[in-house]
């Protein structure tokens, strides 16, 4: 059997597994081949080269290894505290091995007198030191094996450990799989990447990874994988670029023409900021390429992205094109629509907006003028997905906050056209370098790094619970100069399973400490009715309310430039990203504006750090790469909805951002001269491409 054909054996066939083992590999960690338990790596590894003497153990040690015989066993306690002990002796003293549960299994497989090695954790119970459910292997048995000093640990489940699946078991079923493997494991990277890059070769690394013989060698290994499993997704990501360079027909807008220059010499508010500049000559490269743009746009909250999204809409309407923008909440939509129906205000131009509360009688207005082309820029949420929306010549799609949409989502905007429209994908959450490379590296980039002038930065505090009253005396002062508060609550009710401030809580508070008609106080939240939603947004809008309530629901979309405080209630709760983009709520208008952080006293190291860094910085990035490294990536917001599309095995995208960097530009090298890897040499690649993402949906024309 070819060594490809072996690693796709079904997992059943392995020595030690069996057909109900395999459903439970199956369904607990993805195992479901040879190849898929080759490539589950370990977490983390123990140092077996030592062996203690049993009267060196202290319970404030980690796993540790000793040697010696068991005397006998015995049966202590009743009930649930029924446990079975062994007295273990080596030459300098005892101590009891307990097990609670298997005590037949123990006995029948472990005969006194003889000479065993123990691993575990050391603890003490009635001054006598002793190992829980210690790790136990004859002595004679363990000579033979595919054994190593650093001994490797699996992330197990409760259902296999209940089945007796335990990390070492997953460790004795690796070992079986190598010792039945009659040949070497097939490369998988060309003979001279392998060569030039100076990287192990798969087979060793394979074999190193599981069972190292030293920290050098296992730091080969883990490195020879990591560099192949980021290169395969940088080559992937760069390969469908490339390719959508090559062949990707695109609308031509030549012309900047009477729209976009009435609008640049009479309308604009303010001079564009130098990176505003520097992003529109991206952009109007793009469009002007005869190749469809796909470019996604990050700007830090309050950077302009929208001002440039509609001079590209300008631009589209100057070709005779139509343009739309699609949010992921009625509130922003509005909020868009607002925006550009004033800064475009006395211009020659049809502006409508559709959202799932639009009447009947608008949305046929709408289907009419798209159809006949009088309507020029449509803005809405998920409503323009729907199918009776078509456009007579759509030109340009820009989504903004994409991390809320699904790709079928945005795969169905696209296809309202014959040909692809330009894309301009918006996120006002910065997105740290290396996740935008390996989550978005099939898009061009262009960032908005730069604040218009003017801005006033917030300032951030952090109170605890114990600090309320202060807070509170702050706020009437704030109230009496005429400005308005947010507060913002985790939960809409109290919750058994989390210990965070509710809204319906804060409610109670906030309106005795703040008791009407002095002063009025409006709520909002996601379970609300959306006209009563957009009601009480109003009134916050317009001043009447002094106070708004309200959960995460106006993160993005909400735009007063009278609210001047913040208020952030158990800020511990939420992530870096989030704070960040519930500050960028205020600091909108000419007022010194604030941000309070109201936590517990008892914070995790994790929440201390994030608090300190808000209170410490306003810039996005920063914050951004700091939470990435706090939080890993499957926690960053946006991803975990969008999901990464592909499975990490060893890589870390917080952890190995220059291995990340390092591979793409080799990839962008191979590609630059051989785009669709019809070169001999690289034959090898186009196989493993195939292999790893072939029955991956390809979505890098819709972005």
């Amino acid at each position: 059997m070819i060594i490809q054909e072996f690693l796709e054996t079904n997992i059943t066939f392995l020595t030690g597994v069996g057909p109900k083992r395999a459903e439970l590999l199956n369904k607990e960690i993805n195992v479901f081949t040879y190849r898929d338990l080759l490539y589950y790596f370990p977490y983390r590894y123990i140092d077996r080269t030592r062996f203690y003497k049993i009267s060196e153990l202290d319970p404030d040690l980690p796993y540790v290894q000793i040697r010696g015989i068991i005397k006998g066993y015995s049966t202590e306690g009743v009930g649930p505290g029924k446990r079975l002990t062994a007295e273990f002796r080596d030459e300098t003293g005892t101590i009891k091995l307990v097990w609670f549960k298997g005590s037949k299994w123990i006995t029948a497989n472990y005969q006194p007198g003889l000479e065993f090695i123990v691993f575990g954790k050391p603890g003490v119970f009635n001054g006598i030191v002793n190992i829980i459910h210690p790790e136990i292997e004859p002595v004679n048995q363990t000579e033979g094996k595919l054994n190593s000093a650093l001994q490797a640990q699996y992330s197990t489940t409760e259902k296999l450990k209940n089945q007796f699946i335990t990390s070492k078991v997953i460790g004795k079923l690796i070992s079986n799989l190598l010792k039945q493997s009659q040949t070497r494991i097939s490369e998988t990277l060309p003979l001279y990447l392998t060569t030039r890059y100076n990287l192990m070769d798969l087979h060793d690394s394979l074999h190193k990874v599981h069972f190292p013989s030293n920290s050098d060698e296992l730091e080969k290994a883990r490195y020879r994988l990591k560099f192949e499993e980021l290169f395969y997704i940088q080559l992937n990501l760069l390969r469908f670029k490339t390719n959508r360079t090559l062949k990707s027909k695109g609308f031509v807008f030549s012309n900047v023409g009477q729209n976009f220059n009435d609008f640049y010499y009479k309308n604009l508010p303010f001079p564009l900021t130098g990176a505003q500049k520097r992003v529109m000559k991206e952009i109007r490269k793009d469009l002007g390429s005869g190749k469809q743009m796909n470019r996604l746009l990050q700007g830090d909250v309050g950077s302009g992205k929208t001002l440039v999204a509609l001079m590209c809409m300008l631009i589209a309407a100057d070709n005779d094109y139509q343009a739309c923008i699609m949010a992921p909440t009625e509130i922003l939509a509005t909020q868009h629509y607002n925006t550009i129906s004033k800064l475009l205000h006395g211009m020659n131009l049809n502006i409508r907006l559709l959202t799932g509360s639009s009447k009947k009688k608008s949305r046929s207005s709408i289907s009419e003028s798209l159809l006949d082309k009088s309507l020029h820029i449509l803005i809405g949420t998920h409503a323009l997905l729907e199918d009776n929306v078509q456009f007579a010549n759509l030109g340009l799609v820009i989504i903004d906050e994409q991390h809320r949409f699904g790709v079928e989502h945005r795969a169905r905007l696209w296809q309202k056209n014959l040909h692809p429209p330009h894309i301009l994908v918006m996120t006002a959450t910065p997105i740290p370098r290396t996740l935008a490379m390996t989550l978005y590296g099939d898009l061009d980039v262009s960032v908005i790094d730069e604040l218009p002038p003017g801005r006033i930065p917030v300032k951030t505090m952090h109170f605890n619970d114990l600090e309320r009253n202060k807070v509170f005396g702050f706020i009437r002062q704030q109230i009496a100069e005429n400005r308005q508060i947010y507060f913002v609550y985790p939960l809409i009710k109290e919750s058994e399973t989390m210990d965070y401030k509710d809204l319906e809580e804060g409610w109670d508070i906030i309106s005795r400490v703040f008791p009407p008609p002095k002063y009025c106080i409006s709520i909002v939240h996601g379970k609300m009715p959306p006209a009563t939603k957009e009601a009480s947004m109003k009134l916050f809008k317009d001043g009447h309310a002094h106070i708004l309530i309200a959960t995460t629901v106006i993160e993005v979309g909400v735009d007063v430039p009278n609210a001047t405080v913040m208020v952030i209630e158990s800020a511990e709760k939420f992530g870096l990203s989030q704070l960040h983009q519930l500050r960028g709520r205020v600091g909108r208008g000419a007022s010194q504006s604030y941000c309070i952080l109201m936590s517990s006293d008892k914070l995790s190291k994790d929440a201390s750090k994030r608090i300190e860094v808000m209170i410490r910085t306003s810039d996005g990035f920063e914050i951004a790469e700091t939470d990435l490294q706090l939080r890993g990536p499957g926690d960053i917001e946006g991803t975990q909805q969008s999901g990464i599309p592909f499975d990490l095995k060893i890589s870390n995208l917080a952890r190995d951002g220059q291995i990340i960097e390092y591979v793409r530009h080799i990839a962008e090298d191979i590609l630059a001269n051989d785009p669709v890897l019809e070169n001999d040499q690289n034959q090898i690649m186009r196989f493993e491409l195939r292999r790893l993402f072939s029955v991956r949906q390809v979505w890098s024309n819709i972005s």
